[in-house]
């Protein structure tokens, strides 16, 4: 693809999650010209594509909801927007080179990505996120017979353990989140998960101090009703909740508060026609993603009155939205798992001690460089907001790494 080449569309959907297929499969109901673009090679979103949730319902909508999706869709996979070219217009940068995709209205379905936060022994080899492990023994790494140890916060855990079981890893110990057995709504599917890990030593209010192996992992500290543990494992799955993923957003001027998009009852963001669906707005799960991006589709496409009749689904699912935000908040005794020389900015090599006599991420990235590398702040931008309470400061583009013959 050259410079020159330009899509125009009536309604543009960036991701192609649940709430980007929604979207686009209600645009286009409409009769409008629809574009979705996913920096995937297919569509499905990290919940979908991964299996993260309940394996038999989600493959059942991801297939319903992918197959309303009309071939009159143009889908751009393994594309990425990286800056905006003017008002109404995107650069996109995919395995050839850029276009440019000019629309009258947009709708944002961002999705979001798991929160790291460090401690002692996080860079070690075998030391990964739980929805990134899971995604690579899904791409062919094999698990079988590897001892494993789940820890963290998030809705994702226990699911995670349960595939890496199916999968034949040996599940050492599961730290287990708040449990959202306890929730309407969720209690057939912790039920099933809980009987599917059934003896495998599990405990809520835990959470990993340490990682320790010589060139790789061989064990794990655990923080467990006050009393340190040691668990033998060969890989660590942890993960602290999710992070929305709001670059986009902010660079196209959106107001974001909290960490969230703002939106209006039709999901527009605070600039007209720009839209915003699923986690961006909130971290809900993918009920919530569905409705939302149903609702945004269809207002961009014009169908505000067809959009309104959605508006008692979407409030029963964000019920559950304000749940996992009580049930996942951060506990405070994780601010203090860094030593001094706990490396927090993987990218720049930058310690714990070296942030500590900064007095903000500006000042941060001035004098040490947390945040300039490869990531550009997505791995330690959420964790220095948490360990220092910084926010960070405007986006720049390009806001993924990009060729610099894209940005010419």
């Amino acid at each position: 693809m050259s410079r020159d080449s330009e899509s125009r569309f009536d309604v543009l959907v960036i991701g192609g999650g649940p709430a980007g297929i929604a979207a686009a499969v209600r645009a286009a109901e409409c009769g409008v010209r629809v574009g979705i673009v996913d920096d995937n090679p297919a569509l499905g979103g990290q919940i979908w594509r991964t299996g993260l949730g309940n394996a038999h319902s989600d493959d059942a909508k991801r297939k319903m909801w992918s197959s309303r999706l009309p071939p009159e869709v143009m889908a751009f996979y393994g594309t990425r927007v990286f800056d905006q070219a003017a008002a109404g217009k995107l650069l996109a940068e995919d395995a050839d080179g850029v276009r440019e995709l000019c629309y009258a209205n947009l709708v944002l379905a961002t999705g979001a990505r798991e929160r790291f936060l460090p401690f002692p022994g996080w860079t070690l080899p075998n030391v990964m996120g739980a929805g990134g492990l899971q995604a690579m023994v899904k791409c062919g790494l094999p698990i079988r017979g590897k001892r494993v140890v789940i820890a963290g916060t998030g809705p994702l855990l226990l699911a995670v353990a349960a595939y890496l079981q199916k999968q034949g890893a040996e599940i050492a110990f599961i730290c287990e989140p708040a449990g959202l057995v306890r929730y309407p709504g969720k209690i057939s599917e912790g039920l099933r998960l809980k009987k599917a890990l059934a003896g495998i030593p599990l405990a809520t209010k835990c959470w990993p101090v340490a990682a320790h192996g010589a060139q790789a992992l061989e064990s794990v500290t655990i923080s467990r009703a006050g009393k340190k543990e040691n668990v033998s494992c060969d890989c660590l799955a942890c993960g602290f909740h999710l992070v929305p993923n709001t670059e986009l957003q902010a660079l196209l001027g959106c107001r974001i508060t909290g960490g969230y998009v703002q939106v209006d009852e039709f999901q527009q963001t605070s600039v007209s026609r720009i839209f915003c669906a699923g986690e961006p707005t909130g971290i809900g799960g993918v009920e919530s993603a569905l409705v939302e991006g149903e609702i945004a589709g269809l207002a961009a496409a014009g169908q505000a009155a067809r959009a309104r009749q959605l508006f008692g689904k979407r409030r029963k699912t964000r019920r559950f939205t304000t749940i996992l935000d009580q049930a996942f908040r951060l506990r405070p005794e994780l601010k203090h798992l860094p030593s001094a020389e706990t490396i927090v900015c993987r990218c720049e090599d930058v310690s714990y001690s070296r942030l500590q006599e900064q007095q903000s991420w500006r000042a941060a990235k001035l004098h040490t460089r947390c945040g300039m590398g490869l990531c550009q702040g997505r791995i330690c931008g959420p964790a220095t907001e948490f360990l220092f309470g910084w926010k960070q400061d405007s986006v720049r583009p390009p806001i993924f790494p990009a060729r610099v013959a894209s940005m010419g």
